[in-house]
């Protein structure tokens, strides 16, 4: 019987996977091998659901792209309309109702996160396929005033919010949480929510919207991500007078106390969830860098303000000397000012200063070639008392203290200007003109988000350079048509090139932990990504509508190297290459059968009228349990009486755990006791459901 079955799933997987690939509802995993690989859509068991509640989760729903088959089997005859949507329809239909309020980012956002409450396979799809698009509407620059209105547009909740009120009890909270598995958790403390300052609670839409990209861009399952919000107060008093205002309405928690709540968090976290990666993002300056100083080490975690940023910094840095036909070895020759004394300014320099130290440079020396200014100008030792341990890293001995930009720019010629500050303004023309008369091709990176916070403008680079500036900036801006009639097209260095890739890499091996290292390598990898054709209009980094293939190769990389260092907890198929497996591992929003097995009762009343009751075991009562054998046989189960395994004559493999009932009064009458599927041959009734 076992070998039955197994023949029986082998011909059931044969002949879905035929019929998928006739039907286009497998997807070619590969452009790359020879040989069409295709990702068999195995169905998911939807026991736990009936029609209407399956209708009304996100993770479920179909909307009206259920098929005839699964309205039948679920429950939904008559819940739908009678037409079939595919899912391609249902995003064309989605993104011209979209397109319909392109002067209204807000309500656009507002639009994407209805469609995220009802059907996250179409949300995702919708970002997949309209990354550039999208990805603003979800993101950087639209996020920032959803983060502003968050309290007074609350319509659902997402995620988790962590309190003072569950200190001695997070660990507990943590269990309310549904999900049994997660592979990326993304917190924020809201005090200090992109250019715009202490939002509290409303930094909520920070993590949603990283987490949305992590998905479409990363490809980590919607299912197995975690938004937080470290609710630990506000000290934006505007909030605290807010009636409207959803947070938790004390100051912020400050010193030991707040280091305390944080501690305990990311040990809950942990314990719940002993593989996920934790990324900080958005913590304020003078406590993201202790908080990842003192977790880096621990557990898989990463600040994306400070290391992702850094990363994909020195991606756009190798991505220019590309551009310039200089090797990666010339970034040691490279000086850097750096405009922004923050975590986000200090952890591009940290970046950009390790690889470095990567390439052969004694650290001392790439120390050197940094200049950092804050809004007093440039940071000199002399003001040791008030720096970070971090900031006097980079601090300057050899310039006066506070010289302004301008003037250490004549002095020190450098090839490139990172705008960190967050503030308008801060690199002047006169320090554009300054490089562009000692540096050929002069690398400008403004990368403030949003865009009204961004430090120049392209246009104001390129015309300020007489067009020979090499600009990536941090939020989207369009293409600057040059008085000689060239088109050039600045780069958007964004963080979304690099984290999900990380992510995704980092959870898929299960890596202990992040080392400088690894953020090296996937700047590299990254760095390679751009075409010809990118670099010359003027891009550093590639076309943003490849941007799951830039994941792709960012999380290849860091597998690679966590093998490389022993700290990778996971380890691919026999035979299976670190290529195949990270591409087998990522997420992609299609439709996946769905089925829910029918209890045995119904299953039996909807097959034959003859078995509404259970018969009662007695004379002939071996050719009724054959009936019943042969109405319940292409479902799989088996009768089972208390009758002996060896006088039914069933092997002993396919014994089950159930129990006999109890003879009746009269003997040699027995009842049935229970029909159940055998043992050991889960997967094959499966297949075959």
């Amino acid at each position: 019987v076992l070998a039955t079955f197994e023949m029986m799933a082998r011909r059931a997987h044969a002949l879905a996977g035929a019929a998928l690939a006739r039907s286009g509802r497998a997807r070619c995993l590969s452009t790359v091998d020879s040989d069409a690989r295709f990702r068999f859509l195995a169905p998911l068991n939807a026991r736990h659901s009936n029609g209407h509640d399956i209708l009304n989760d996100p993770l479920w729903n179909k909307g009206s792209a259920f098929t005839e088959s699964e309205r039948d089997r679920l429950g939904l005859r008559g819940l739908l309309p009678a037409h079939v949507s595919t899912l391609e329809e249902q995003v064309e239909r989605f993104i011209s109702k979209l397109r319909v309020h392109g002067d209204d980012p807000i309500r656009q956002n507002t639009m994407l996160q209805d469609l995220q409450n009802r059907n996250e396979t179409l949300y995702h799809r919708v970002l997949v396929d309209h990354v550039e698009e999208v990805a603003p509407l979800v993101y950087t620059p639209t996020v920032g005033k959803v983060c502003q209105e968050f309290s007074h547009d609350f319509h659902k909740s997402r995620g988790m919010y962590i309190t003072p009120k569950e200190q001695g009890e997070m660990a507990t909270v943590m269990r309310n949480w549904p999900r049994t598995a997660a592979q990326v958790v993304v917190v924020t403390d809201g005090s200090r929510i992109l250019g715009l300052g202490d939002l509290g609670a409303n930094g909520m839409g920070i993590p949603i919207g990283k987490l949305a990209l992590y998905c479409a861009v990363g490809g980590i399952a919607p299912h197995r991500v975690l938004p937080v919000m470290l609710d630990l107060g506000t000290d934006n008093q505007k909030l605290l007078d807010d009636p409207t205002y959803r947070g938790y309405r004390h100051p912020r928690l400050k010193g030991s106390a707040y280091y305390a709540a944080v501690d305990e968090f990311v040990q809950s976290i942990f314990t719940r969830y002993p593989q996920a990666l934790l990324q900080f993002e958005d913590f304020s300056s003078d406590k993201a860098s202790t908080l990842l100083g003192k977790y880096r080490d621990r557990y898989l975690c990463f600040n994306d303000d400070i290391q992702g940023t850094g990363a994909v910094v020195l991606a756009g840095v190798l991505g220019a000397l590309r551009m310039q036909r200089r090797p990666a070895a010339e970034l040691v020759n490279l000086r850097v000012a750096v405009v922004g004394a923050g975590s986000a300014g200090i952890g591009v320099a940290q970046a950009l200063h390790s690889a470095m130290v990567q390439l052969g440079m004694n650290s001392k020396m790439a120390a050197e070639n940094f200049f950092v200014f804050d809004q007093c100008g440039l940071l000199g030792k002399s003001r040791y008392s008030s720096l970070t341990e971090e900031q006097m890293f980079f601090a300057r001995s050899d310039i006066a203290d506070g010289s302004a930009l301008e003037a250490v720019i004549e002095q020190v010629k450098p090839d490139l200007v990172l705008g960190l500050s967050g503030k308008r303004g801060t690199i002047s023309e006169g320090a554009i003109r300054a490089m562009a008369k000692h540096t050929e091709r002069p690398i400008v990176m403004p990368l403030s988000n949003p865009t009204s916070s961004a430090e120049i403008s392209p246009e104001e680079a390129y015309m300020w350079s007489e067009g020979r500036a090499i600009v990536a900036t941090g939020s989207p801006f369009g293409s600057v048509e040059l008085p000689d009639g060239r088109v050039m097209t600045p780069s958007q260095c964004n963080n979304m090139y690099i984290f999900p890739g990380l992510g995704l890499g980092a959870s898929v091996c299960a890596a202990e932990t992040i080392p400088e290292s690894m953020l090296y390598y996937s700047a590299l990898a990254l760095s390679k990504m751009a075409t010809e054709d990118d670099l010359a209009v003027g891009r550093v980094f590639p076309d943003i509508t490849t941007i799951r293939e830039c994941s792709r190769e960012v999380a290849i990389a860091c597998v690679r190297h966590a093998r490389d260092l022993n700290i990778a907890r996971a380890s691919p198929a026999r035979n299976e290459s670190i290529d195949r497996w990270v591409e087998r591992k990522m997420y992609y929003p299609e439709y996946v059968p769905l089925f829910r097995p029918a209890d045995h009762k119904q299953l039996c009343r909807s097959r034959c009228r003859r078995h509404r009751r259970l018969p009662v075991l007695g004379p002939g009562a071996a050719d009724v349990g054959r009936s019943h054998e042969a109405c319940f046989s292409a479902a799989g189960f088996s009768a089972v009486s208390s009758l002996s395994p060896e006088r039914r004559g069933l092997s002993s493999r396919l014994r089950v755990w159930a129990a006999a009932r109890p003879a009746r009064s009269s003997a040699g009458r027995l009842r049935l006791a229970r029909w159940t599927r055998p043992r050991g041959v889960g997967e094959a009734l499966s297949s075959v459901a």
